[in-house]
C-alpha cells in the first residue's frame, strides 16, 4: 500500500511539472514572437520587405499636426528619419506636445500598416496606424541667454551707439 500511495505522488509530481513547464515554455515563446520595434532606417533600407505589413515604430512627434477631415498626419522622428504616420483623429488626444524649438515632442509608439508607396497618398512612405500609445511625455524647453553672447552684445551696442555719435559730430564739425 505505501508503495502504491507513493508512486501516485510521485506521477501526480511529474505531471504537475511536465504542466508548468508546459505553461513557462507557451509563455516564453510568446515572448519570442513579440513585434520587435523597427527603426527608420530599417523601414526605408527594407522597404520593400515590410510593405503592407503591420509594423511597431516609436518617435518623437515632430512639426504641425496636419488634419484632413477624420484623419491626420502626424511626423514621428526616432533620431535619424521622420516618417509620416496617418491616423484617426480620436488618437490626437494622446498627444500634448510636438518637437520644435521651443518644445521637446511626446515619444510615441504607433502600430499600424507600412506603406512603400501608398496609393491613397500620392505614393508616399507612410504608415497608416491602428494603436497609439505615449511612451513619454514631451516639455517645453527653455532657452538660457548665454552670459558671454549677452555682455558681447551690450558692448557691442554701446560701440554702435559712440560710432553713430561720432559720426553726428563729425557731419557737424563739417558744415560751414
Amino acid at each position: 500500500m505505501g508503495l502504491k500511495s507513493g508512486l501516485r505522488g510521485f506521477k501526480k509530481r511529474v505531471a504537475w511539472i511536465i504542466f508548468l513547464l508546459t505553461v513557462v515554455s507557451y509563455q516564453l515563446s510568446a515572448v519570442s514572437f513579440a513585434q520587435q520595434t523597427a527603426s527608420s532606417a530599417e523601414l526605408i533600407e527594407n522597404a520593400k520587405q515590410f510593405d503592407g505589413k503591420e509594423i511597431i515604430y516609436q518617435g518623437e512627434a515632430i512639426g504641425e499636426v496636419m488634419t484632413r477631415g477624420n484623419y491626420s498626419w502626424v511626423n514621428l522622428h526616432d533620431g535619424e528619419n521622420a516618417i509620416g504616420i496617418w491616423m484617426p483623429n480620436n488618437f490626437l488626444s494622446l498627444i500634448s506636445f510636438t518637437g520644435s524649438y521651443n518644445a521637446r515632442g511626446d515619444w510615441l509608439e504607433v502600430r499600424g500598416v507600412f506603406n512603400r508607396a501608398c496609393k491613397m497618398h500620392g505614393g508616399d512612405l507612410d504608415i497608416h496606424a491602428t494603436q497609439l500609445a505615449k511612451i513619454r511625455e514631451g516639455r517645453q524647453v527653455k532657452h538660457r541667454l548665454v552670459s558671454e553672447k549677452q555682455s558681447l552684445s551690450i558692448i557691442l551696442s554701446g560701440v554702435l551707439i559712440c560710432l553713430l555719435i561720432l559720426q553726428l559730430l563729425l557731419k557737424r564739425l563739417k558744415k560751414p
